[in-house]
């Protein structure tokens, strides 16, 4: 028996780095502001990544694959 209060899902993210899904609630990674808006990282290697040229991850220009 689930007990919906107890069985939400979190409220997930993709990871603009590495596009691997992060929990929005508690990113392992931490999370980076850009042009206003809020990132999510599943790691802090992804965050620094992204924190020097976050375009170049937006724009699909860069990635990295896991």
């Amino acid at each position: 028996m689930k007990i919906p209060l107890f069985s939400k899902k979190p409220e997930m993210a993709e990871d603009p780095v590495c596009h691997m899904q992060v929990d929005m609630s508690n990113p392992s990674g931490g999370t980076a502001e850009h042009e206003g808006k809020t990132y999510y990282f599943c790691g802090p290697g992804c965050r620094v990544a992204f924190k020097k040229e976050p375009a170049a991850y937006l724009s699909g220009e860069k990635s990295v694959e896991m």
